[in-house]
């Protein structure tokens, strides 16, 4: 068989079959049209080895002497007695591409297994990889693990993952490659605050833009591995795995189980080249998010779980003369629900709270322009609930019996446990629920949040978060089926639920229960590696922030805000005077420019001094270019902390047109605006500020220009208008 050379964007997959299975020769840079005869590729045998070229297979296997991690780990179970065919030794069959797709079929006859391999080679450069076994024989086969991995080249010395926890997700941290198997695993039942969004291995010192990166992330909002394993003969792999509890993936002959996807990118541009990877096979999705974002006023920092109707109205009231397009309800409409202890799981309004439902709510939301939109949590339930107390089996445990009936039940997480979604009963009455909602009312959105971790999490007394998971998904694509013009905001706690397993089901995802711009920053800068911001939600909380206390101007909430789906999570009911006029100001900027953050490249400047960080959006190239005077590109200089200079000297504004002139003004604050004792500290301003500058992308991209001396936790808001 030939080899396969998928090619698109500046990057080349080559699959090879010459040693008899299918292995990645070559994952990363173009190519070119022609490919040498790859037997070259053999290397040469060292001592006290295995007498063969040993192949670093699409599958990974031990019968080809692979002494790294396997692709397929599993057994089978032949007479009751397992263990049987534990090694398989798969050969390719077929090999077929389009180039940009290819479907490789290999087969071990003997042990009755089969190993389907799609990949796809975007038009982004994004590759998306999944497996398929089959179990072939006439006994049942159990499979442990079916990783996804590829291959990286020997100039990958440095990994970069991410970390964190409720309120301060997605931080990097960074190590060398060394020998061995570095493994993130996540045994949250869902993707987990502490979950690395994106594995990537790079050349050393990479950074936002420059050096090579290739990165993977695995598509699936369960329990789930990333690794890099690093083998003694210098060869390393990277990719993911479900992760899979005992025996909940059991092939019955003729079955099969396919993995998450598996989405990896190579950049020879640092990490904003992965990022337009992703954000091109994002964007080009038939059911990306195609309007406007509009923007968003949610309650729960309003009010909480004081519901009142009049009050609401009155919020309401204020959000639309400020310009909010969608108005949210929190928690606390539904029967029972005054504080987070009771009530999940009984979907209907509360009559006590609102006698005449929802409907005077929603009339007046509505009838101000505003669409209306309302916070659920359909995966989880109270033990003091009305569903609980009728249908205590459907509440999951690691138990086969009810809690009522003796069976043990997780610790409790928020007071509230897990409804089992692999019930056929329990999935129709929360199905039946949720529809009934949107059948019933005038609701255009709903933030659909998910707020314990699922551990022991069984069914019938087996583990079962894998089937969960995809009960969950059935969930979801039911209800957009029912309902398509529902948009529908996944949040986990918070980012706990941030995936592109998720990201297909929803419209947006809530990065963080934290308003904190400081931490924001770094939050939704890392989000951002992989998620587009128009699916990112990124609100205005109050001056001081609920999560951590921390007091900053509202010119700083509402920068850090601006380059997501713009929102509030206010009273703003309380804000008057210029600092409401303020906020109307950020409002229609966002407006204006949302066009452009939604659809322009994602820029973050490699800068030297780590108290300041540059980010910013450039216009896409179009035909043409962007028309002179129009806005081609905003850019954020925050000040993140004190730094070891006076001043930051002249910061680059990378990502531009090198041959374009740009005009470049100080959009927020103007001096005019600027508090010089809060905002700026310098005695004299640099002189640009007052009257713009002129200079092409080139210039600007390497010499830059003289920025603000700003205090802590303050940022400027650029922008640049194509001339």
């Amino acid at each position: 068989m030939q080899p396969l050379h998928l090619r698109s964007a500046g990057t080349s997959l080559v699959i090879s079959t010459h040693r008899g299975e299918a292995e990645i020769t070559h994952w990363g840079a173009d190519l070119g049209d022609t490919l040498p005869d790859l037997s070259i590729l053999n290397a040469p045998i060292p001592p006290s080895s295995i007498d063969a070229n040993v192949p670093a297979g699409l599958l990974p296997q031990a019968s080809s002497s692979w002494q790294g991690r396997p692709g397929l780990r599993g057994h089978r179970v032949t007479d009751g007695v397992p263990g049987f065919d534990f090694s398989v030794r798969l050969r390719a069959v077929s090999a077929t591409t389009d180039g940009t797709t290819a479907v490789v079929l290999q087969s071990d006859p003997d042990a009755g297994i089969t190993v389907t391999s799609n990949l796809t080679l975007h038009p982004g450069g994004l590759l998306e990889l999944r497996h398929t076994v089959s179990n072939d024989g006439s006994s049942p086969f159990q499979v442990d693990e079916l990783a996804t991995m590829l291959p990286v080249a020997p100039d990958a010395v440095e990994l970069l993952d991410l970390t964190g926890r409720w309120c301060r997700e997605r931080h990097p941290q960074r190590r060398s490659i060394q020998q061995g198997t570095w493994v993130r695993t996540g045994r949250h039942g869902r993707t987990g605050h502490d979950s690395s969004l994106l594995l990537a291995a790079g050349t050393a010192g990479f950074g936002n833009r420059h050096g090579k990166v290739w990165a993977t992330h695995l598509a699936w909002s369960g329990n789930h591995e990333q690794f890099a394993d690093s083998v003694a003969d210098g060869r390393t792999m990277v990719g993911g795995s479900e992760l899979l509890g005992p025996a909940e993936v059991v092939l019955q002959p003729g079955g099969s189980y396919t993995t998450p996807a598996l989405f990896a990118a190579y950049s020879d541009r640092g990490l904003d080249g992965i990022s337009e990877a992703f954000y091109s096979w994002f964007r080009s999705r038939p059911h990306h998010v195609a309007t406007p974002r509009p923007v968003v006023l949610n309650t729960w920092e309003a009010v909480y779980f004081d519901h009142n109707l009049e009050s609401l109205i009155e919020l309401a009231g204020s959000a639309a003369e400020l310009g909010v397009e969608r108005f949210v309800l929190d928690d606390g409409w539904f029967r029972g629900r005054r504080d987070d202890h009771a009530g999940l799981g009984d979907w209907y309004v509360d009559e006590t709270v609102w006698p005449s439902g929802l409907a005077p709510l929603i009339d007046a939301v509505t009838s101000r322009g505003m669409e209306f939109g309302l916070w659920v949590e359909p995966e989880m339930v109270n033990l003091d609930s009305d569903v609980a107390r009728a249908h205590p089996e459907w509440i999951v445990g690691p138990s086969a019996a009810t809690y009522k009936d003796g069976g043990r039940l997780p610790l409790e997480w928020r007071q509230q446990h897990v409804i089992d979604l692999v019930n056929p009963a329990a999935w129709q009455y929360v199905f039946d629920r949720i529809d009934s909602l949107l059948r019933e009312n005038n609701i255009s959105y709903l933030k659909w949040d998910q707020n314990r971790d699922l551990l022991e999490h069984g069914h019938a007394g087996r583990a079962s978060v894998h089937e969960q998971t995809l009960a969950a998904y059935r969930l979801f694509d039911a209800l957009r089926t029912a309902h398509p013009g529902v948009e529908i905001e996944s949040c986990s706690s918070g980012g706990a639920r941030v995936d592109l397993g998720i990201l297909e089901r929803t419209d947006r995802i809530w990065a963080s229960d934290c308003n904190d711009a400081l931490e924001r920053q770094t939050i939704q800068r890392w989000t951002g590696l992989v998620v587009p911001p128009e699916l990112v939600g990124a609100h205005i909380g109050p001056d001081t922030s609920h999560t951590t206390g921390r007091t900053h101007d509202l010119s700083f909430r509402a920068i850090t805000a601006l380059f997501g789906h713009f929102g509030m999570e206010w009273d703003v009911r309380s804000v008057a005077g210029p600092a409401r006029e303020e906020l109307k100001r950020f409002i229609a900027l966002y407006k204006e420019h949302r066009g452009l953050i939604h659809s322009g490249r994602m820029v973050r400047a490699d800068v030297p001094d780590e108290s300041l960080m540059v980010h910013g959006v450039v216009a896409p190239s179009r035909d043409g270019g962007t028309p002179v005077g129009s806005t081609a590109a905003l850019f954020a200089v925050v000040k993140t902390r004190t730094g070891f200079a006076e001043h930051s000297g002249r910061v680059a504004l990378p990502g531009l047109d090198p041959l374009r002139s740009y005009r470049v003004e100080l959009l927020f604050p103007t001096p005019a605006d600027a508090d010089y004792g809060h905002t700026f500290i310098e005695a004299k301003p640099a002189p640009w500020l007052a009257s713009g500058a002129e200079a092409n992308g080139r210039f600007l991209g390497e010499v830059g220009l003289p920025m603000p001396v700003l205090n802590p936790e303050h940022a400027v808001l650029l922008r640049l208008t194509a001339l």
